[in-house]
């Protein structure tokens, strides 16, 4: 039997496609031609609640929700058709932590010097989703047929009319079974659809990119020098335990949270969460006007599975 290797909402999606930025910008003046202009850059500790420039394209955790419901509902009446009951297992919901946001590290003192580097502050892990056991016939259903070497269909119009070459019940069996079919009827109904993954790799390059950025690198050198005068040798801001020697037993003890209080104090210091913050939302902006036409499509399309999430739930 295969087992199901991740969560419905990881395991659906397709590979992603992501353009690459072009390098060529706007210059700051001072920095590489590459690097965007950033302006006045604001002093700054919390990163609760920031706000980003493509955070108006991104979806939801409670848009998630639903679209993830709706592809469970899609997959479900798939193996109904086959004659199984059966439900894809849900994603857990991520653990809220309301002021501690790590996207740039450890910021809030509070916490460091209470929790230290403990993840979650404390907060144990969600559940791992249950998997609902299937026979041979039941994982045919829903993975489709093994061995299949032709290309799997990047939308449902294509899905539609490739044939895997088997057959349950009397009837075709989708090219990567219904839980491509769930996937495909939600986030690629038709051919020429904005990958699902778009809006998430765009944001993805542009803190890649901020983390290079020779503002950001020398915020981090000077954090990582703040940090040296008090004896604590790290180049890693947002992941420094490593450094520190510190392992998930130690990450709430007396050494974490001294290095920890240090850790913000230096951030704070060197400004590392206003610049990095700035030039960040530089380059998702560079990135809005790069990639527009995408983005609105991606937005668009955003909408019209939303609608039809909303149909499916009744």
């Amino acid at each position: 039997m295969r087992p199901l290797a991740a969560p419905a909402t990881v395991l659906l999606l397709s590979a992603a496609l992501l353009t690459a930025c072009s390098s060529d910008s706007d210059g700051d003046g001072g920095g590489s031609a590459r690097e965007p202009a950033i302006g006045t850059v604001p002093r700054m500790l919390s990163t609760a609640g920031l706000s980003f420039p493509l955070d108006g394209y991104a979806t939801t955790e409670d848009q998630r929700r639903k679209l993830e419901q709706a592809q469970s509902r899609v997959t479900g009446d798939c193996m109904k058709r086959f004659g199984f009951d059966y439900e894809l297992p849900r994603s857990p919901a991520p653990i809220s932590r309301p002021g501690d946001s790590r996207r740039y590290g450890l910021t809030d003192p509070t916490i460091a010097a209470r929790y230290g580097y403990v993840p979650n502050r404390g907060a144990q892990p969600p559940a791992k989703p249950s998997v609902q056991a299937l026979d041979p016939s039941g994982e045919l259903a829903l993975n489709g047929p093994d061995g299949y070497k032709g290309p799997q269909p990047m939308s449902l119009e294509e899905a539609e009319v490739k044939d895997s070459g088997k057959t349950l019940n009397g009837q075709k069996v989708p090219i990567g079974g219904c839980i491509r079919e769930g996937y495909l009827t939600i986030y690629a109904p038709k051919k020429g659809a904005v990958d699902s993954m778009f809006v998430t790799n765009v944001r993805m390059d542009a803190y890649t990119r901020s983390r290079e950025d020779s503002r950001v690198v020398a915020a981090v050198k000077a954090w990582s020098a703040c940090m040296a005068e008090k004896g604590y040798k790290v180049d890693e801001p947002v992941s420094p335990q490593n450094d520190l020697g510190l392992d998930s037993n130690t990450f709430g003890g007396p050494k974490a949270i001294a290095a920890a209080e240090q850790d913000v104090a230096c951030k704070e210091k060197a400004n590392l969460v206003g610049i990095w913050y700035t030039v960040e939302s530089a380059y998702q902006k560079r990135s809005i006007e790069q990639n527009a036409e995408t983005l609105n499509q991606a937005k668009t399309e955003l909408n019209d599975r939303l609608k039809l999430a909303a149909t499916l739930a009744g």
